[in-house]
């Protein structure tokens, strides 16, 4: 499996995720939650390895230490992902990205 489909495949079930979230009162936060996810998974699966947006998300090691694995954007980017709304699918990569490098920071 490519990083890019890596990325989508997660992003894909992040979005399930959402959808079987059932919570009172949300007033439609899960589901927007979702599409965006899903938007994101669709455009991230569209990538090639070598895009910039790739690229940058392995070198902030969301790709495992060699960027050899499957994408895991530790706790910071997660929240990120559960957090994301709305917005370009590119602004999300990005967002995951310097939540990444910040975490490698602390470290």
């Amino acid at each position: 499996m490519s990083r890019s489909e890596s990325l989508a495949a997660y992003l894909r079930a992040e979005a399930w995720r959402r959808l079987d979230r059932v919570e009172t009162l949300d007033r439609g936060r899960n589901a927007r939650c979702a599409l965006a996810l899903l938007d994101a998974a669709a455009y991230a699966g569209s990538l090639a390895d070598d895009d910039a947006l790739i690229v940058g998300l392995a070198e902030a090691g969301c790709f495992g230490p060699h960027a050899a694995g499957p994408f895991e954007p530790g706790a910071s980017g997660i929240e990120v992902i559960r957090s994301w709304e709305s917005g370009e699918p590119w602004q999300l990569l990005l967002a995951i990205r310097a939540a990444a490098r910040n975490a490698l920071k602390r470290a």
